[in-house]
């Protein structure tokens, strides 16, 4: 059995719609390593600003974008247990985007799907697939 890292997921803006919150909170429940950081909507510049600043020495910056790799699930699942670090930090911008900023200073830029989300929908699907990589990684039988 993998130990699970610390993840911290660093998001632009609050989740308005209800369902999609109920939905984050049920898989962020389910992983007691989570931390969520909402930081307020501005412009892409600042907000990376704001995302970089919070990061620490041992963190490594997952940034989500479009153009960035794509897992299948065991794969993300087998990626996240062979990281360098315990502490994973993953970016998720705002609707105009994530700044290059970030992403230059990135270890990883990560896509969910090459289809383009909501960032609350974003927010959810990560949450959903870092429990479902916890599961994997712990033989559980979510995954099946």
């Amino acid at each position: 059995m993998h130990s699970f890292p610390k993840i911290t997921v660093i998001a632009i803006g609050k989740v308005k719609k209800g369902w999609v919150r109920e939905g984050f909170e049920v898989y962020a429940q389910r992983i007691p390593e989570l931390t969520v950081i909402e930081l307020k909507d501005s412009h892409p510049e600042k907000e990376g600003e704001q995302i970089l600043s919070r990061l620490k020495p041992n963190d490594r910056l997952i940034a989500l974008t479009e153009d960035g790799t794509g897992f299948d699930s065991i794969a993300f699942a087998h990626w996240i247990a062979q990281a360098e670090s315990n502490q994973l930090v993953f970016a998720i911008g705002s609707a105009a985007g994530i700044s290059p900023a970030v992403k230059r200073a990135a270890d990883r830029c990560l896509s969910l799907s090459p289809m383009t989300f909501p960032h609350e929908i974003a927010r959810l699907l990560l949450c959903e697939q870092l429990y479902r990589a916890k599961t994997i990684l712990q033989g559980g039988s979510y995954h099946k």
